[in-house]
């Protein structure tokens, strides 16, 4: 059960505080919890302001409906959420939230302290919410690389080749040049005898006696 004193200490109308908490009491998850609660104050007067409520887990928006009679509420989770901010004017203080996607919600006439708190909380909770990712995504990059390093290396598998026997020629026996025949004793006698002639050792009357005789004698 949220207490009501706890969202009325920066002048918050009471009326609206207790209408929306009614609702917000059956709307809260499991582990959530309402952080602050800030309340419109319009320069006109209105039967029941807007709210907005900020949970550990959410913004709620919170628009009367029917005079005042119901509420319509709106809420956005922290994983949606961009950023948020505040700017202080005459009357006054706008409260901004910018989603990840689509147009700003801008919600008009926050009581100036009760936008700075609201700020602060909303941007505490997105804060934690940011780091909560970033813790998450470097424990999941982390187990990844522990997985990496505990696989074994794999192992490359180069195709088996088929070897092809290649023939290797028998070796030819290199060219032996037959040995000259042995010369009879008649022919060297002749082949002598020419060299004397040639060398005009002789004379030609010497030379045909003296190979007449040698071919006598054969």
């Amino acid at each position: 059960m949220i207490l009501i004193d706890r969202f009325l200490n920066d002048e918050q109308d009471p009326k609206a505080v207790e209408k929306v908490l009614g609702k917000l009491n059956d709307m809260l998850s499991t582990n959530e919890e309402l952080i602050y609660l800030a309340v419109q104050k319009r320069p006109a007067v209105n039967l029941l302001p807007d709210c907005i409520a900020v949970s550990n887990k959410r913004i709620f928006y919170c628009v009367p409906a029917n005079f005042g009679i119901t509420m319509n509420f709106k809420d956005i989770s922290w994983k949606t959420i961009k950023e948020v901010s505040f700017k202080e004017e005459i009357f006054g203080s706008k409260f901004i939230c910018v989603p990840q996607h689509g147009e700003n919600i801008i919600t008009e006439y926050i009581p100036k302290v009760q936008a700075r708190k609201l700020y602060q909380a909303a941007y505490e909770q997105l804060e934690a919410f940011k780091e909560q990712i970033r813790l998450t995504e470097q424990e999941d990059r982390r187990a990844q690389e522990d997985r990496r390093t505990q696989q074994p290396p794999a192992t490359l598998e180069l195709p088996v080749q088929e070897v092809t026997a290649i023939e290797i020629p028998a070796a030819v026996p290199a060219f032996v040049e037959p040995a000259p025949e042995q010369e009879d004793e008649t022919t060297l006698k002749l082949r002598k005898l020419k060299t004397l002639y040639d060398k005009q050792l002789i004379t030609l009357e010497e030379y045909e006696a003296k190979k007449a005789d040698i071919l006598d004698s054969f």
